[in-house]
């Protein structure tokens, strides 16, 4: 898999990915696991000596654990902050009307 195949899974640049592969930047851990998740193992693949096994299960109600979520999250807080008052506003109206 290319460096651009690995980026265009995880949804970055081929350039950060880069980073990664020479140390230049660090990986975070939300970014391990999109990782990990384009390329078909499970995290602890990337670790020496720590087994599947080993790993604690998800927490249930972990919303960050879906990357759509991460995503939401991520979006939210690259808007300039009165935007982000409004769609907290929109979002906390519609969830009371749900």
């Amino acid at each position: 898999m290319t460096q651009q195949q690995l980026a265009d899974k995880v949804g970055i640049k081929f350039q950060q990915i880069q980073k990664y592969e020479t140390g230049m930047n660090r990986v975070s851990a939300s970014r391990l696991w999109d990782i990990a998740k384009a390329v078909d193992v499970p995290v602890s693949f990337f670790f020496e000596g720590l087994q599947e096994g080993d790993l604690p299960g998800m927490i249930e109600g972990d919303i960050f654990a879906d990357k759509e979520a991460l995503q939401l999250v991520r979006a939210y807080y690259t808007m300039p902050e009165a935007q982000r008052r409004q769609i907290f506003e929109l979002a906390r109206v519609l969830s009371v009307a749900a």
